[in-house]
């Protein structure tokens, strides 16, 4: 089966299943079309012990495409350059510290919190699994997706400036989640030897990844400035920026830096209002806007029919699967410990809305990002029963919680208006 075949099965589940989702369910999209493939898949498999010829298409499709480099090397860098250009930058640059609190020390809290409680909670289920691997597990549940927090949170009539930290850190921690699982994998392969674990090298490690990311992404928004500001020219202006999201993300993947904080840095640069106003006529606006909202929809939509799809790859294990409900509640509260320090510090100067650490708990969905990340896992590092806990949180929370964010973000507001 050629790649375009592979593509086009995977395009038409989509359109297909959006359709059932707007005709029928009426869901919001990552919701829905994550619900109906993993129906689409049970149903398949059901199928599977009279005629098993539709699960081997499926199954052969999934271990064609390699979701962990097609999201993290492809795709992700799209989206968050689609997501930072249609963020309001100087609401970002308002809330500034507290999104780079929550999205640095934050993820880094959590990744300990969630690792040493995991640590102790798998042996409730007789399994046994080093600290180290904890961590890493830690280190990939951690970050929110900014993918599934993007979708939903548009319909979820959060304040702005709630709406800002939320949509914020969440284009952040991923880059810095992803820095984070890369340095203790490192760690992990390496048996914990003293050239991977010293403090001087992680912090190189890190500095690199992130400080290079962030640089790269500055000067590819930069040049893509220089460029849009000398012409105008709609069609011409739409290809340069899909340029320099291409470009950038291999020239990152090249020099070993950040491909995801370069392509956030470089979408915020491009997007803010004083570029705008300065580089592109009303036209070029609403063509790269419209361009950049279809690639988003496009890449959401593929990348939440796979994510549906990847149930074929889990491991039934019904230790596995209740330790993964025994890991959403943990995973929440680990969540709410790591905000609370860096919530209390800003609130007063900043001014928060009541309940704000419920509200960025319960809205910080985890995606495709902690999946992808999960399937890199070698099986010394316990990836079949991580990659079940992993989905086991993500589905809650993209179901539960998306589905219920919107109504809590929508009582808290009420609550604030009869006080």
């Amino acid at each position: 089966m050629s790649p375009f075949i592979i593509l086009t099965i995977i395009i038409f589940l989509a359109a297909l299943f959006g359709y059932v989702n707007v005709r029928f369910l009426k869901l919001p999209t990552t919701i829905g079309l994550m619900l109906i493939t993993i129906v689409f898949s049970l149903v398949i498999f059901g199928i599977s012990f009279f005629d098993d010829t539709l699960l081997d298409i499926e199954g052969y499709i999934i271990t064609k495409l390699d979701f962990r480099t097609l999201l993290l090397d492809v795709m992700l860098s799209f989206l968050l350059f689609a997501g930072a250009l249609h963020t309001n930058f100087e609401q970002l640059k308002v809330q500034r510290w507290p999104v780079i609190v929550f999205a640095t020390l934050g993820v880094l809290a959590s990744t300990f919190l969630v690792g040493t409680a995991v640590f102790y909670m798998l042996p409730l289920f007789g399994l046994q699994v080093s600290y180290i691997h904890c961590l890493l597990f830690g280190a990939l549940i951690s970050p929110t997706d900014p993918i599934a927090v993007l979708g939903i949170l548009k319909q979820a009539g959060a304040p702005k400036k709630l709406e800002t930290k939320i949509v914020g850190e969440s284009l952040f921690n991923d880059g810095v989640g992803v820095v984070v699982f890369l340095t203790i994998f490192n760690i992990a392969e390496s048996g914990g030897s003293e050239e991977s674990t010293g403090f001087l090298h992680i912090l190189e490690l890190f500095g690199a990844e992130v400080i290079g990311g962030i640089g790269l992404g500055l000067a590819i928004g930069y040049i893509t400035y220089l460029l849009m500001r000398s012409i105008d020219d709609y069609d011409t202006e739409v290809i340069i920026t899909l340029a320099a999201v291409m470009v950038g993300t291999a020239v990152a993947q090249k020099l070993h830096f950040s491909a995801p904080l370069a392509m956030v840095t470089a979408g915020l640069l491009v997007g803010n209002d004083t570029v705008r106003q300065s580089t592109m006529s009303e036209m070029t606006e609403t063509y790269v806007d419209k361009f950049w909202e279809l690639i988003d929809i496009l890449l959401n939509t593929i990348l939440f029919v796979l994510i549906g799809m990847e149930i074929l790859v889990l491991t039934f294990d019904l230790n596995y699967v209740f330790a993964g409900l025994m890991a959403i509640p943990i995973v929440l509260i680990c969540r709410y410990l790591s905000l609370l320090l860096p919530i209390e510090f800003f609130k007063d100067r900043l001014g928060f809305v009541p309940k704000t650490n419920l509200i960025m708990t319960w809205g910080g969905l985890r995606g495709g990002i902690s999946i992808a990340l999960c399937l890199g896992l070698t099986q010394d590092m316990e990836r079949d029963l991580f990659l079940v806990i992993t989905y086991v949180i993500v589905i809650f929370s993209i179901v539960v919680q998306g589905l219920t964010v919107g109504r809590l973000v929508e009582k808290t507001q009420n609550t604030q208006l009869k006080e």
